[in-house]
């Protein structure tokens, strides 16, 4: 699996994934809270599988050593 999100990508998602995760527990406690879970991940792994899909890659090209 190869990285498909860049650092301030992946930040954002993090953030945003404990945002929305916290509120199923401080907010109105609803289980849709735990949608939070995908961001967190995505962005804990740097690989969003619909970046893959259509075709967003926004991690920084590595360069190749001859």
């Amino acid at each position: 699996m190869q990285k498909n999100a860049g650092k301030i990508d992946r930040v954002l998602r993090v953030i945003l994934g404990l945002a929305v995760l916290a509120s199923a527990f401080i907010g109105p406690q609803t289980v849709w809270g735990y949608v939070g879970i995908i961001p967190l991940v995505t962005g804990l792994i740097g690989f969003c599988p619909l970046y893959k899909v259509i075709g967003i890659n926004t991690c920084p090209l590595e360069k190749k050593s001859n």
